[in-house]
């Protein structure tokens, strides 16, 4: 039986995305007024809090976002124009983070690693309207305060036990089991919790900026952490030297004797696109403006602080004792006739030798948990290092003795070389941990066959698992985070019988019953 829920008319005085999330909302909540038996009536959305953030979604665009935050307070806009990923890797939350700048507690506006150059330039339009903030919730300290590498989140040294090549064969991926012993750190974590690393930049690059200064590798500054140390160790250990901010930028504006440069450089930190290269990092800007040489110290001072990395943890304690494994892509990559190397997962995978010792410390899951009931099903969707917390779930279900049957979808490019943990996996499925395993190569066909064309062919199972009360996890980047909600909600309007918009309610009611459950970057 169909119930019909009214809609937003065109008239109203909404825009489209606006539009688009009331009626999904009102599908769904008029669905289970009517006492609907179709999903729909299952997925009625949760009555409206006095704080709601319905930008907070990162598969929304970002005018999407702005449209739904429009009219609200200075902070929330600014957390509208945050990629929503609540990642952690600028040091806070995307709500945080946002509140931080607007009180001024914060003065990095480019700290937003998934949201990049978009996010912000922005930020800096936003704060540009010269609105003066008051955040009446939170005092500025503990805003400032970041979501990582507080005394929250203490980090010890963890001695390295190893980096084991996951990949086989001839392939350019270098993808690295690193294992951790945290036997003498007191550590303790939960399958779902992160890592985070404390890694150092790349010895070759950071020389090459000192000589690129004029500078001495011993020259005493003072590193934006506070601690006063030689030049080579401050750029080594304290500065974001990958992304340098907008003040740093200026900072080089400034300094150019080269009236051209100097105008392309203020032109570059105000956001302008095309005004300099994409993605640079401080040694190619010294390379690009050879006129931008700045006082060392000042340079330094307006550079920001080299922020932990955060891995998803690919183990439970249950299984592995006092070890934290996790699964590593290094990123190696040519920009611009140079070879640029990922911070930490080269660190990992190259620079550390084994049983040496780093900091680390554990970082809380933000309800990206198992089930406390082991009987429920679970559904895992994790492609390439995605996979990570899956394998942790798995070791952690077996381990209880949970008896919830356990989906898992994979994928790559190459099965040869790149099924990560293969062995563990089909090891898995033939004892029936696993009661299925689907697997997407996109490489060894000519067709690209990604997971979430596995999910469509499985559409009708999928649909029985969610209404058996299976709860669904998403591992991977934030592309394919967005793939999977686009094909996970054509799953549910055609096996439901419902539209788009109360497929989408159904999936927005999954999570805030904390039973669609993302860990994208």
């Amino acid at each position: 039986m169909s119930h019909y829920a009214p809609l937003i008319p065109e008239t109203a005085p909404f825009d489209a995305a606006a539009r688009a999330f009331l009626n999904g909302w009102l599908a769904a909540y008029f669905g289970e007024a009517s006492g609907s038996t179709a999903s729909a009536s299952s997925a009625v959305a949760a009555p409206v809090e006095d704080e709601n953030f319905p930008w907070h979604d990162m598969t929304l665009p970002l005018d999407e976002r702005l449209s739904l935050a429009e009219g609200r307070s200075l902070p929330q806009r600014l957390m509208a124009a945050m990629a929503q990923q609540d990642c952690g890797q600028c040091g806070y939350l995307c709500k945080t983070y946002a509140e931080a700048i607007a009180t001024g507690a914060e003065k990095a506006t480019n700290r937003c690693v998934p949201g990049g150059k978009e996010t912000a330039r922005m930020v800096k339009e936003l704060l540009e309207l010269g609105e003066t903030a008051t955040v009446a919730a939170a005092p500025a300290a503990s805003i400032a305060a970041p979501a990582i590498g507080t005394p929250n989140f203490p980090s010890a040294m963890a001695r390295l036990e190893g980096a084991i090549a996951l990949n086989r064969g001839s392939t350019a991926k270098d993808t690295r089991q690193v294992v951790f012993d945290l036997a003498e750190t007191g550590l303790k974590y939960e399958v779902g919790d992160a890592l985070g690393v404390k890694a150092f930049n790349d010895p070759d690059t950071v020389t090459a900026i000192v000589e690129r200064l004029g500078a001495k590798l011993d020259d005493a500054v003072d590193g934006p952490d506070g601690v006063r140390r030689g030049l080579y160790d401050v750029l080594l250990h304290a500065c974001d030297i990958g992304r340098p901010t907008d003040e740093a930028v200026e900072v080089l504006a400034s300094r150019a004797v080269n009236l051209e440069e100097s105008q392309r450089l203020q032109a570059l930190a105000e956001g302008y696109p095309g005004a300099g290269p994409e993605g640079a990092d401080l040694l190619e800007l010294l390379e690009i403006f050879p006129s931008a040489r700045p006082p060392v110290q000042q340079l330094i001072t307006s550079l920001g602080v080299l922020q932990p990395r955060l891995y998803s943890i690919s183990s439970s304690m249950k299984a592995v004792n006092e070890q934290v494994h996790l699964t590593v892509a290094a990123v190696r990559y040519q920009l611009r006739g140079r070879a640029r190397k990922g911070v930490a997962s080269t660190f990992l995978a190259e620079r550390l030798d084994k049983g040496a010792s780093v900091p680390v410390f554990v970082q809380p899951a933000h309800g990206f948990r198992l089930p406390k009931d082991g009987s429920v099903p679970i559904i895992m969707i994790g492609p390439r290092t995605g996979v990570a917390p899956f394998r942790a779930f798995l070791q952690e279900r077996r381990a209880i003795g949970a008896k919830g049957r356990n989906w898992l979808f994979f994928g790559d490019q190459h099965r040869a070389s790149d099924f990560l943990y293969e062995e563990e996996m089909t090891g898995f499925k033939r004892d029936g941990l696993l009661t299925d395993l689907d697997l997407a190569f996109s490489r060894d066909q000519a067709e690209r066959i990604y997971v979430q064309q596995r999910m469509r062919e499985k559409a009708k199972e999928l649909w029985a698992w969610l209404d058996a009360g299976a709860y669904i996890y998403v591992c991977g980047s934030i592309t394919m985070g967005k793939d999977v909600y686009a094909a996970l909600t054509a799953i549910i309007a055609r096996q439901g019988g419902m539209g788009q918009g109360a497929a989408k309610a159904y999936i927005a009611k999954l999570a805030r019953d904390e039973r669609y459950l993302l860990d994208v970057y």
